[in-house]
């Protein structure tokens, strides 16, 4: 049975039950704000599991596509994945314990057909401080089901994990107590952090044996169900909202009672296969598979980089298909990552053309059984896909040839030796305080050095590569939109040493240009901004889109001819022998929207006059009077931009914080010289 059967099934088997099917909740939740994406089948659910009555009833099933992204350092594991999908059913205060674990005991056992000697669970084993109670009464229904089946579930008090660790599995043993770190649910985490006033219980988790041979007890101990080893599998999760913490810290039994039911639709299929393995699935293999075909390698010998893109282009695939679009901001700059470390980990199969409109279509046809209630973008979902990857690979070989032509000029010589080692601790880097590029920055702070505590870095005898800074770093992203998070990836894939306040390095010198960004507008650079608030800044930007669609649709030869701009409007005077038609209104404000909804990003620098009027080709009105040395600002891809202009700024550095653009007025300002004034909304 394959993983699109099992989810068929499992909905068909809660619906005999009683159970009423909703639809699931995009992975990017409306009004939510703390959250990037939907995280847990529940998380949807949450109101009325709180108390709020379901229009639907008391008895609930979906199967929820999920996305965590604290997971992507994971994901190259055999079980990790950044997108999951959890069968879920919910009892709001209708049935409790002894159905919900006969339920799932029958649909693993009966529908899916898995081994139940293969199948251990764990429970809740109290909390003396807070006067909760062992919870013998699922223990004790589990050992009826598992007997009935004719198998023996003997009982092991085992607390903590690391305990499990040390003590293992005695004969017989098929039903585990652990404490509140391992069986407990709350908002909270444990007992101690509940929620006062929210509902928590006991919970029991189901695993699948996999088998002895699989657990390293070098690495993490002898086996048992919540090891970190692999042998054993969690596949579903029970809650038994069964208590409410008070005011004054302790707990109370609810007399509405409440169930939570989890699965994970790819480990139950991984199980119903015997696979450890969640990439040799029905979701997963047809895409190794054509990963296998385009690189000519196999995925025995490659298992992190095809986990790594299968996952990735998976989890961007499904933002795409629900209307999401890359971008540096929130979920946009997490599909931007998706898809980038996807493309990297391409490259390090030999991978090096676009590949994605080989993949994607594959995803689809793998995810056609979701409803179009959240996938409603699948027919644009390929080509976001593809722009965005065309897009990086543009930046990606820019970015990577400035980088080593940055390590080449940092080279010196050094005593002949055949090689250096640099410690990985100099990957860590210092706390520093959050920024606006707090994702991407949080992002390198997680990366992870594999296998070892140091690296060789291959070279030339005589010489070798000084560490590269933060501020090295920050002129590629600035410069080359190349992002700090993959300079990273790339130096250590290269053997490419760092400073070890890189972190901090970087920080310093985006705040840095903001400062200069600030004042760098004073004297004929000014653009006819009156102050350098946020808005007036954003109106600055919006100007520079304003000319460039008007040389695109209405005449190229039109130049700026005067602007005034003030925190609620701006105003634009131009060159043009005629006034705007409606139709050429329309399309300018659409085209500057356009732009605007692409998200393209803003870069500066300094360039000698003569290289930025002659090679660069940015647009300028005086250039007998500009002085040698002089700022130009970049709009869109390097190569081919949307808008290249003389300009000492201040500009947004991403073209989506400008807003939604329109123009309230075209009219006559004098002879040959049309004006606009247009608002951001």
């Amino acid at each position: 049975m394959d993983a699109n059967e099992i989810r068929k099934k499992f909905l068909e088997f809660q619906e005999k039950r009683g159970h009423k099917v909703i639809a699931p909740a995009p992975l990017v939740l409306e009004g939510d704000p703390t959250t990037l994406f939907t995280g847990s089948g529940m998380q949807p659910l949450l109101p009325y599991l709180l108390g709020e009555p379901h229009p639907l009833g008391k008895r609930l099933c979906d199967s929820q596509p999920s996305m965590r992204m604290q997971d992507i350092d994971d994901i190259g594991d055999p079980r990790h994945t950044t997108v999951f999908e959890m069968l879920g059913n919910w009892s709001l205060g209708d049935y409790f314990k002894e159905e919900q674990i006969r339920g799932f005991f029958e649909f693993l056992t009966e529908v899916v057909r898995l081994d139940p000697s293969k199948i251990y669970v764990t429970c809740f084993i109290g909390n003396e401080k807070y006067g909760i109670p062992k919870d013998t009464e699922a223990a004790e229904i589990w050992q009826k089901v598992f007997e009935e089946a004719g198998i023996e579930a003997k009982i092991a008090e085992i607390g903590t994990a690391s305990e499990g660790d040390k003590r293992g599995i005695k004969p017989g043993e098929r039903i585990f107590f652990y404490d509140d770190h391992e069986n407990w649910w709350s908002r909270g985490g444990g007992c101690e952090s509940t929620p006062i006033g929210d509902p928590c219980g006991p919970d029991s988790e189901v695993f699948y044996d996999f088998g002895e041979d699989l657990q390293d007890v070098d690495k993490y101990g002898l086996a048992h169900p919540a090891s970190d080893g692999a042998r054993f599998m969690e596949i579903g999760n029970q809650v038994f909202m069964q208590y409410r913490r008070l005011e004054d810290g302790s707990f109370e039994e609810l007399e509405k009672k409440n169930v939570d039911f989890g699965g994970g639709l790819e480990r139950i299929a991984a199980a119903a296969i015997g696979s450890f393995d969640v990439f040799k699935i029905s979701l997963m293999k047809p895409i190794i598979d054509k990963l296998e075909e385009i690189s000519g390698k196999k995925y025995e010998n490659n298992t992190d980089e095809m986990r790594v893109i299968a996952d990735h282009i998976r989890g961007a695939y499904l933002l795409a298909a629900q209307g999401l679009v890359p971008s540096n901001k929130t979920q946009g700059y997490a599909m931007r990552r998706l898809l980038r470390r996807a493309i990297l980990r391409a490259l390090d199969l030999g991978i090096s053309a676009n590949f994605l409109a080989e993949i994607v279509p594959i995803v689809a046809e793998i995810y056609q059984d979701l409803p179009g209630s959240i996938l409603t973008h699948r027919e644009s979902a390929l080509e976001t896909l593809l722009a965005e990857e065309k897009m990086f690979r543009k930046t990606l070989n820019r970015g990577l040839k400035e980088l080593k032509k940055m390590a080449r000029v940092l080279s010196e010589p050094i005593s002949s030796a055949s090689g250096l080692e640099f410690s990985s601790t100099s990957y860590a880097g210092p706390r520093a305080e959050p920024s606006l590029w707090d994702e991407p920055v949080r992002a390198v702070r997680n990366i992870r050095v594999e296998n070892s505590n140091h690296f060789t870095m291959p070279r030339e005898t005589g010489s070798a590569t000084r560490a590269l800074s933060g501020y090295d770093l920050f002129k590629l992203q600035d410069t080359y939109g190349f992002p700090l998070e993959l300079s990273v990836e790339e130096c250590y894939r290269e053997g490419i040493e760092l400073t070890t306040d890189y972190v901090k390095e970087f920080e310093t010198a985006l705040k840095e240009q903001r400062e200069r960004s600030q004042t760098a507008s004073k004297g004929m650079f000014k653009g006819g901004l009156e102050d350098h608030g946020e808005q007036s800044i954003k109106y600055h930007t919006a100007t520079h889109l304003l000319l460039a669609a008007l040389q695109k649709l209405v005449a190229p030869d039109i130049v700026q001819k005067g602007s005034n701009i003030t925190s609620e409007r701006v105003r634009f005077d131009f060159n043009c022998d005629h006034k705007l038609t409606p139709e050429e209104k329309s399309a300018v404000e659409a085209q500057v929207n356009e732009w605007i909804e692409a998200d393209l990003p803003v870069v500066h620098d300094e360039y000698d006059k003569a290289y930025a009027r002659d090679e660069l080709h940015a647009h300028g009105q005086f250039w007998d009077k500009y002085p040698e040395k002089l700022t130009v600002y970049t709009i869109g891809d390097f190569e081919k931009p949307v808008s290249r202009e003389v300009c000492g700024g201040p500009h947004v550095e991403h073209t989506g914080e400008i807003g939604h653009f329109k123009i309230k007025k075209e009219e006559s300002s004098s002879a040959g010289v049309r004006r606009i004034k247009a608002v951001v909304e």
